[in-house]
C-alpha cells in the first residue's frame, strides 16, 4: 500500500507498472541507507534451490533474511511476475506469519549473493508458495 501523506513521503514515484515502481529516493532518505548495494543475478545464473528472501515483519524492525527454496523458474512465462516460483523454509518466518503474507510483495530474492528477484505473489491455497519476478525485467524498465 502507497500512503501518499507528505510526512511518509521518501521520494517520487515515477512509474507504477507490471514491473514495479521506479521513481527517485530523496537524498535524505538515502543517506540513511546503511549497507552495500548487492550484484545483479541474471536470469540464466538463477538455479533452482536454496535462496533467501530480505523482508522486515515488524514496523520498527530490521530487515532479516529468511530462507526459501526456488522450485520452478519460467523463463519464457507469459506474466514476467511469475518468473521464479518459490517456497518459504525458513522455520521463523512459518511460526511467524505462516508463510508469504500481505506487505511482502517486493522483498528482493537472494541468491549466492546476489539479488535476483523479487516477492509479487503467494498462492491463494497455500501461503508457503508464491511466485517472484526476475530483477533483469525489474531493471528493463
Amino acid at each position: 500500500m502507497i500512503d501518499y501523506k507528505k510526512e511518509n513521503r521518501i521520494g517520487a514515484i515515477s512509474i507504477n507498472s507490471v514491473e514495479g515502481i521506479f521513481g527517485t529516493l530523496s537524498q535524505e532518505e538515502a543517506d540513511e541507507i546503511q549497507g552495500e548495494a548487492l550484484p545483479v543475478g541474471l536470469k540464466q545464473e538463477v538455479k533452482k534451490g536454496e535462496a533467501q528472501i530480505l523482508s522486515c515483519l515488524e514496523e520498527d524492525g530490521a530487515p532479516q533474511l529468511y530462507t526459501i527454496e526456488i522450485k520452478a523458474l519460467h523463463l519464457d512465462h507469459d506474466n514476467i511476475n511469475r518468473g521464479i516460483e518459490i517456497q518459504v523454509t525458513d522455520e521463523r518466518l512459518l511460526e511467524k506469519t505462516g508463510g508469504i503474507v500481505q506487505g511482502m510483495s517486493g522483498s528482493p530474492i537472494l541468491q549466492n549473493g546476489k539479488i535476483i528477484g523479487a516477492v509479487t505473489h503467494v498462492f491463494v491455497n497455500d501461503p508457503t508458495r508464491g511466485y517472484g519476478i526476475f530483477i533483469e525485467n525489474m531493471l528493463s524498465h
